[in-house]
């Protein structure tokens, strides 16, 4: 029912910043808690951050140390994570992806209904 393509990746020195969109279709958009994720080759899948809703509340796991930012334009039917300060082990591919539930924070793959085919980050030394 939900359709979600996310978009921006690319090739990016260490140090630098990216912002990556996921663009929504299908279902009602603000109806949605929104999830960012990445997975790197041999790795799981790892959660990045969430938002809700409205876009007045986020959360993000620790190991990101401030350099990622999650926002959301529900007019648009758009996620956004804008990166800055990349490192080569943020090098994966990142997926955007949606939850129907939103009573709590959903920090885990299996909490998400919908999810985008992944964009590729690859961050050089």
């Amino acid at each position: 029912q939900v359709q979600l393509v996310e978009s921006g990746g690319g090739l990016v020195q260490a140090g630098g910043s990216l912002r990556l969109s996921c663009a929504a279709s299908g279902g009602t958009f603000s109806s949605y808690g929104m999830g960012w994720f990445r997975q790197a080759p041999g790795k799981e899948r790892e959660f990045l951050t969430a938002i809700n809703r409205s876009g007045s509340s986020t959360y993000y796991t620790a190991s990101l140390q401030g350099r990622f930012t999650v926002s959301r334009d529900n007019a648009k039917n758009t996620v956004f994570l804008r990166m800055s300060s990349l490192k080569p082990e943020d090098t994966a591919v990142y997926y955007c992806a949606a939850t129907g539930n939103t009573r709590t924070w959903a920090t885990v793959t299996g909490a998400y209904d919908y999810w985008g085919q992944g964009t590729q980050v690859t961050v050089s030394s």
